[in-house]
């Protein structure tokens, strides 16, 4: 296989030589399939029991999952096995990093496989609505544990401090302010609690009318609209003081600020969809779910994983992983998984279902999230904004945020690196 990635961009850490010879191994089986998965805690224990079914149901077919660490590590690791030579048949992928997998020819085009054209997506969540112009390229990716931000509100401080939902950007730093608690210096409650990172400045983005990417292909990181969405968190985090100052990076800031939230120490919460489940769960209070207040609109982006399938993997070793990836997606395995953890069900059959057997009726806040993907503003297929993301706006936003730097000129400053190859 000719990869048109770079060395160096592929090459972003290093597996065991072990590691890469067992994928390379496991592909004398004609039956015989590699995934390559981030889930974990009781996603894991999801997939392990949809896995024990696909095995039951399908003898003469083993798929080998192994658990490559978070999206990133798992990213990172994947790249080292595509340069290898050694990838797995199938994987799951951020979606941001699609476009740049797909433009470096890495990925396997779905359209003529078995049952392709009749999969029953949710627009919204599958490739043709994730991305601008996602149907006019080939199909090389589907959804499977997608999932959008959220809004998570504790009942009971909320009705303790009267406070209703917010609607507005402007009603939520109102809220905020009414629901920290302060013992002396020290506050006890937080207001507002989110993690300070890409996919929630995204949509603080788009919820200002921003795009990320104008319709030349220029990353614009907003250009205004960027500028106003980190002006309102440095707002409400140094002149508010109710949203708590970023601790950690990456999915060590999401576990602090839910761990805040189940804790009662935050009122309010940005997080996913995809703890939904979990944080229902372990909460000791009535966990309200909303939307994400709107600012010149309400808007969102999905996020979550597509599973892809690699090119270079042998032709076997592919045919195999789409049967397991199609059985994945079925309404039963979908429902499943959806209703286990959180995440959004992918197809228009499986919603049908959950709504006339009476599930979202008697679970709300399932339907709550489903209904925003009404609200839903698309992904640029741009193949440098997963650079940019990890790169460059990761750091940006948390330091920026914590020093309160000007952030027109970060951004501009931003922009610039963005154009540097």
């Amino acid at each position: 296989m000719t990869c048109a990635l770079s060395r160096r961009s592929l090459v972003l850490g290093s597996l065991p030589m072990a590691l890469l010879a067992g994928c390379a191994g496991g592909r004398r089986d004609a039956n015989r399939a590699a995934f390559w998965y981030s889930y974990g805690g009781k996603n894991r224990e999801v997939l392990e029991r949809l896995l024990a079914r696909f095995h039951r149901e399908h003898p003469p077919t083993r798929i080998h999952a192994t658990f490559q660490g978070d999206y990133f590590e798992a990213l990172a690791k994947l790249r080292t096995a595509i340069a290898a030579r050694a990838a797995p048949a199938m994987s799951h992928v951020v979606a941001e990093v699609v476009p740049y997998l797909a433009e470096a020819g890495v990925l396997e085009p779905l359209d003529s496989y078995k049952g392709a054209s009749a999969l029953d997506l949710l627009p919204g969540l599958d490739q043709a609505g994730t991305y601008v112009g996602g149907a006019g390229r080939p199909l090389v990716a589907v959804p499977f544990n997608r999932s959008t931000p959220i809004m998570y509100m504790n009942g009971r401080l909320l009705d303790r401090a009267g406070v209703e939902r917010p609607e507005t950007w402007d009603d939520l730093r109102e809220a905020a302010n009414r629901l920290t608690e302060r013992r002396g210096s020290e506050v006890s409650v937080w207001g507002f609690e989110c993690p300070v990172s890409w996919w929630f400045w995204v949509a603080l983005v788009a919820a200002a009318g921003g795009k990320l990417v104008d319709p030349d292909g220029r990353i614009t990181l907003g250009d205004e609209a960027g500028v106003r969405a980190l002006e309102w968190w440095q707002t409400l985090v140094h002149r508010d003081r109710v949203m708590r100052p970023p601790l950690g990076r990456d999915y060590n800031a999401w576990q602090v600020t839910t761990q805040d939230f189940l804790s009662g120490r935050a009122a309010i919460l940005w997080s996913t969809t995809a703890f939904l489940r979990y944080i229902e769960e372990n909460a000791r209070f009535e966990v309200r779910v909303a939307p994400l207040p709107g600012n010149v609109k309400r808007a969102v982006p999905t996020g979550g994983t597509f599973f892809v399938l690699l090119r270079g993997a042998r032709g076997r070793e592919k045919r195999a992983a789409w049967e397991f990836l199609r059985w994945m997606v079925m309404p039963r395995q979908t429902i499943e998984w959806a209703t286990s953890t959180g995440y959004l069900p992918v197809t228009g059959s499986a919603v049908e279902e959950l709504t006339q057997s009476g599930y979202y009726a008697a679970h709300s806040s399932d339907r709550v999230a489903l209904d925003q993907l009404a609200s839903v503003e698309p992904w640029p297929w741009s193949p440098n904004l997963f650079r940019v993301q990890r790169e460059i706006m990761d750091p940006l936003l948390e330091d920026a945020v914590l020093s309160g730097g000007t952030p027109a000129v970060l951004l501009d400053r931003a922009r610039r690196e963005a154009l540097s190859p």
